[in-house]
């Protein structure tokens, strides 16, 4: 079924997997939608089912608790299977629940993720020879890592391709819910629901996820946003400031004064804040030797890496290494007790 079919009787029944640690705001992004929708027409047009791995509750990555309508194992007939992450999402693509989404593509049901949620549908094979999003933060880390060679990732909000429907995190989830909408119910519906969210302007697809420029200056600045950009093409193998005035038609003098005046610090500086911002992402995200990391972010002296590191964050590449072990630790921890707390309920 793709994104613009309903079924013969006019009602669409979507799935929510929650799981652990998912992104409360992207989740709720892609549901109230759906009830603006209804309430709006009133009418019965979605119903949507929230579920998880064995029916618990599931705790997002604010740690608020939310209750489940069943266990993903006991799903009602569905149109449209979303899986809604946020962080620590590898640890939580166990075998039962790839294999469940492995069964219902095999039954041609349509699949999507929100935020991180698409990596589960890599891990389980659901997103080989498609395209697809998910949160910025993470895209980089996985080509970096060169996981999932079969999948092509997508810098834009949201990707609907075929029967997959992926969307980064975030508010993105409502423009693509609102698509979805515009497809099976028409456009008037969905400026409508837009309008009672006061949501000015309807994302589509091919709008990308991120400007980090644009977003501080609050304003678009061409130039700037052209260096910015190339900037952020060419981490691995910096460019010199001369470089990059040339690219955009610039004097060194004049680029530096851009920055000066919009952006309130020099150039190089901007560019090597970007280098180990991609840095963090990397030792975060991905089992990425620290050398390999320093390499990847245009770092070709070890102890250069680590000074610059330091001095940006207070503490160093492989502390930052050990923090994440850490957390990941205490997250299996915290796992463990829940799961032998709900096996201790009658």
């Amino acid at each position: 079924m793709g994104p613009s079919e309903l079924p013969l009787d006019g009602h669409y029944d979507i799935g929510f997997l929650l799981v652990p640690g998912f992104s409360q705001l992207a989740f709720s992004s892609a549901l109230e939608p759906l009830r603006m929708a209804n309430h709006l027409t009133d009418s019965r047009l979605y119903s949507w089912h929230l579920l998880s791995r064995d029916g618990a509750p599931v705790r997002a990555s604010s740690g608020l608790a939310t209750g489940v309508d069943a266990a993903m194992q006991q799903a009602p007939r569905l149109d449209l299977l979303l899986v809604c992450a946020g962080v620590e999402v590898q640890h939580h693509c166990d075998r039962g629940t790839l294999q469940w989404l492995r069964r219902l593509a095999g039954r041609g049901i349509p699949l999507g993720a929100v935020c991180t949620g698409g990596y589960v549908l890599a891990q389980a094979g659901l997103l080989d020879g498609y395209r697809c999003t998910l949160h910025w933060e993470h895209i980089s880390s996985l080509h970096e890592a060169l996981q999932f060679p079969r999948v092509t990732f997508c810098s834009q909000l949201f990707v609907l391709d075929r029967d997959r429907y992926t969307c980064s995190g975030g508010i993105a989830p409502l423009d693509m819910m609102l698509t979805l909408i515009t497809r099976q119910q028409g456009l008037a519906l969905a400026e409508a629901i837009a309008e009672e969210f006061i949501h000015e302007r309807i994302r589509g697809v091919d709008d990308r996820q991120r400007n980090p420029l644009r977003v501080r200056l609050g304003h678009s600045h061409p130039k700037l946003e052209e260096v910015a950009t190339l900037m952020e093409a060419n981490l691995q193998e910096p460019l010199s400031l001369d470089e990059l005035a040339s690219h955009a038609d610039l004097s060194r003098r004049q680029l530096e004064r851009l920055f000066q005046r919009y952006v309130d610090c020099p150039p190089l500086k901007y560019y090597m804040d970007l280098r180990l911002m991609r840095a963090r992402l990397l030792l975060r995200q991905t089992h990425m030797p620290v050398t390999d990391v320093a390499l990847a972010c245009g770092f070709v002296s070890p102890p250069h890496f680590t000074k610059s590191y330091r001095d940006r964050f207070g503490h160093s590449p492989s502390q930052e290494r050990q923090r994440r072990r850490e957390r990941e630790a205490q997250a299996q921890a915290d796992a463990v007790l829940a799961s032998a707390s709900r096996a201790d309920q009658p």
